[in-house]
């Protein structure tokens, strides 16, 4: 689970690790361990952008924090969007974008078994902008 809040130009972003999923049950349990997340201790992973750059039609750079367990380090995140607003057939306005970025996970303190997991490894954050219409102004009023 992932959620984000936008204000202006920053992001803040929260992911509850306990939502892991990598369709391998074991190798889950694993992920949540003292082993590498130890969710029990560290139970989200947290990004919090400090300043955003334009990269290029609808691509930017977004700076900001990455802290995962009590390590934080700063990080570049590569965004592609957000995507021109679509209205839906209830009036809602969706837009998208795609972070990603490398990073070495033992800079943010997760070692964890080297045979299992590479030392480089790729974050991708997808989400999905939902805007709901403004309530209409009732009759009569100012």
């Amino acid at each position: 689970m992932c959620q984000v809040s936008r204000q202006k130009s920053s992001v803040d972003v929260s992911i509850d690790v306990s939502s892991v999923d990598t369709r391998v049950e074991k190798r889950d349990n694993d992920l949540r361990s003292p082993n590498f997340f130890e969710v029990a201790t560290f139970p989200t992973i947290t990004f919090n952008s400090k300043r955003a750059e334009v990269a290029g039609e609808e691509k930017l750079k977004v700076i900001g924090d990455l802290t995962i367990r009590d390590v934080t380090r700063k990080v570049v995140l590569d965004v592609d969007g957000p995507t021109k607003p679509v209205k839906d057939d209830s009036g809602k306005l969706h837009m998208g974008a795609s972070a990603s970025s490398k990073l070495n996970r033992r800079d943010l303190g997760v070692s964890g078994a080297a045979a299992a997991v590479a030392d480089e490894v790729d974050i991708t954050i997808d989400i999905e902008l939902v805007q709901a219409p403004k309530p209409e102004t009732p009759a009569g009023a100012k």
